[in-house]
Order: structure tokens, then sequence, then C-alpha cells
């Protein structure tokens, strides 16, 4: 009887062949996290935007409300009040008015 001896063929690998088993191991495992980790920094970016937006929105609002209370200020009516306040006289005859000449 002979007796049967399995021969395991073991296939040898070059150190290249490791390296880019190795890399591509790496590269299957570090891609899910990079996309996680881009996606996270962009959606953290778009909520800094969406919050400057508010705040100039916000800004603006406030700009418009004292342009207007400056309008209010400046008008005629508003400067005859504080100068009858400070007992002063409006007279129409002391205007002078000045024309630019072009």
């Amino acid at each position: 009887m002979k007796k049967k001896v399995k021969v395991e063929k073991r296939l040898k690998m070059s150190k290249f062949e490791r390296l880019l088993y190795t890399l591509a191991l790496f590269l299957l495992v570090i891609s899910p996290i990079s996309v996680v980790f881009s996606k996270a920094t962009l959606s953290k970016i778009n909520f800094e935007v969406e919050k400057q937006k508010k705040e100039i929105e916000a800004q603006r609002k406030k700009n418009e409300s004292i342009a207007m209370t400056i309008d209010e200020l400046a008008s005629l009516t508003k400067i005859q009040e504080v100068a009858e306040q400070q007992g002063l006289s409006y007279n129409n005859n002391n205007i002078k008015t000045v024309q630019d000449e072009e």
C-alpha cells in the first residue's frame, strides 16, 4: 500500500505584491472613513454659511431701521421742532439757495 502524501504548494508573494495587497486593503478601509469625514465637514460648513446669512440679514434690517431713523430726524418738521425747543425760529428770508454750476 502506498500512502498518499499531500503536498501543499504555497505560492510565494514577492515584496512588491505584498505591498500592493497592503495598499489595496488600506485604501479599502480608508475610503469610507474619508467620505464620511468629508460629508461631515461639508455639513458643518453649510451650517456656518446659513448662520452667517441670518446674521447678515439681521444686520441689514438693523441698518434699514437706522437709515429710517436718520431720515425722520433729518426731516424739516423735526428740525423746526428742535429749533423751537432751543429758542430758535424759522425765518425763510434767511435761507439762501446755493446752486452748483457745472
